[in-house]
């Protein structure tokens, strides 16, 4: 008792109880996450992170059959949102019009003519099926009245896997946060948000960014590590999600205006923000405006900053980033 009673008036003299770290791991949204935080106890159930899963899930999966955004893809003017749909959806439309239609979230009759939805073809899209599918596609036929989501034609097709881990992400690290906790890294499918040290060292998180080696790309490597203050950090990349197509590599990133898949440099970009919806919602966009379009673009931004691997005319790897991104190396 009286141990108890000294350390007691320790803990009230010197502060808090050690800070102990925890991890929560699991499969979500067709991936793993990771969740690890600092804290002096226990604050977080996993029962707790599953049903934030769940209620995305409900609303955005494009391969859950009962979710609001399959009904919408189903439906033939349009349906009525819910907070997670709405929030992403009017996220999605102001990226679209910042990147003047190179992200676009009615490109999903495209990303299943391609095989890299939902649906599967046996074959890719000839030029004859491309042209059939393009008048679907277009964000600017979208409207939004009050928390309705209107759609101009019927074969209309929303995809928001481009940036619904980000906003997942959000949700995940705002619910720790509400927990009081302030030192903390989330991690879904590469997407990820943090904040503070670990401890009981007291250094700063670190991360490394992946990218492939000159040798080949199917070989990957640590190419750079960073130290981010609080933020979020996304990667987009053509080196993982492709087909093979008569010996050629096909991107799942598709070009809406074209109907074909981006083919440049790009092989990965990696975007800083506070937010990891906003980072997860321009790193596609990056993709796919190709090097010299993406720096300038960047040039422009406040709020994020992006780095840059890329394919050489000599078949080397090369980097880039804006000169806010080169603090955290």
């Amino acid at each position: 008792m009286k141990l108890l009673a000294c350390i007691g008036f320790f803990y009230l003299v010197i502060g808090q109880p050690p800070m102990k770290s925890f991890f929560i791991t699991g499969e979500a949204q067709g991936t793993t996450y990771h969740i690890s935080y600092y804290a002096t106890d226990s604050l977080v159930s996993r029962t707790a992170i599953e049903h934030i899963f769940s209620q995305v899930d409900s609303s955005l999966s494009i391969y859950k059959p009962y979710s609001l955004i399959s009904r919408f893809n189903r439906s033939e003017k349009g349906i009525q949102m819910d907070t997670h749909l709405e929030t992403v959806v009017r996220k999605s439309l102001e990226i679209y019009r910042a990147t003047d239609g190179i992200s676009d979230l009615t490109v999903l009759p495209l990303v299943n003519a391609w095989g890299f939805g939902p649906s599967k073809p046996l074959n890719p899209p000839d030029s004859a099926s491309i042209l059939n599918i393009l008048p679907c596609i277009g964000a600017g036929k979208l409207y939004i009245k009050g928390n309705w989501l209107q759609k101009e034609l019927p074969c209309m097709q929303i995809d928001l896997n481009g940036i619904a881990q980000g906003y997942t992400v959000d949700l995940l690290a705002d619910y720790l946060e509400s927990k009081n906790i302030s030192n903390y890294l989330v991690e879904v499918g590469g997407e990820i948000r943090l904040k503070g040290k670990k401890y009981p060292s007291g250094d700063p998180m670190k991360l490394g960014i992946e990218a492939p080696s000159n040798e080949a790309l199917q070989q990957t490597i640590i190419y750079k590590v960073i130290q981010p203050p609080a933020g979020a950090i996304t990667t987009s990349g053509n080196y993982r999600k492709f087909h093979m197509s008569g010996g050629k590599r096909v991107s799942h990133l598709i070009d809406p205006k074209s109907g074909y898949p981006f083919s440049n440099e790009l092989i990965s970009v990696t975007v800083y923000a506070k937010k990891a919806i906003i980072a997860d919602g321009y790193d596609n966009a990056l993709m796919g405006m190709g090097l010299a379009k993406a720096l300038r673009f960047m040039e422009k931004q406040r709020d994020m900053e992006a780095y840059f691997i890329y394919r050489k005319t000599d078949g080397t790897i090369g980097d880039s980033a804006t000169m806010g991104f080169y603090k955290l190396f």
